[in-house]
């Protein structure tokens, strides 16, 4: 295990950067994509912590997890998640592949809609872990699965 770790430690500054700037890039593209409601990533400028980011951390792609909204929520985001190849459906982070998870049907599926709003997990939010794939087939790949909610 220690073999593996000091190995990927290695080239992780240099992960962290690709993963930071796809996910600034697919922040940028999900908050332009007419079925998306809403995004949720610091570097955008209407993010309720986009000085608090600017100020603390670095350039303009402050990390590699993005949240969004799906437009037609609940049922929409089972469509999303069930419609995703490249991307994968699971609850962890920080893997070199993307991630994707519906919180409120999986994670937080125990809690009841209210305590689910009370802690902003809401039907619509999609969290997605961006990887180290190339930008353009992530877009494909995000733009494919939003049609398919339709």
């Amino acid at each position: 295990h220690a073999f593996l770790l000091i190995h990927g430690m290695e080239s992780f500054h240099l992960r962290m950067e690709r993963h930071c700037a796809n996910a600034a890039a697919l922040a940028k593209f999900l908050s332009e994509h007419p079925l998306v409601e809403w995004v949720c990533y610091p570097a955008l400028e209407g993010h309720r912590s986009h000085e608090l980011a600017k100020k603390y951390l670095r350039g303009d792609a402050p990390g590699a997890m993005v949240g969004f909204g799906v437009k037609g929520g609940f049922a929409a985001c089972g469509k999303f998640i069930n419609s995703v190849r490249l991307l994968s459906h699971t609850t962890n982070i920080g893997d070199t592949k993307t991630l994707v998870i519906h919180p409120a049907s999986t994670t937080h599926r125990n809690l009841t809609a209210a305590e689910r709003k009370e802690v902003g997990i809401t039907d619509d939010f999609i969290r997605m872990t961006v990887g180290i794939e190339d930008i353009e087939d992530l877009k494909k790949e995000l733009d494919a699965a939003l049609k398919a909610t339709v």
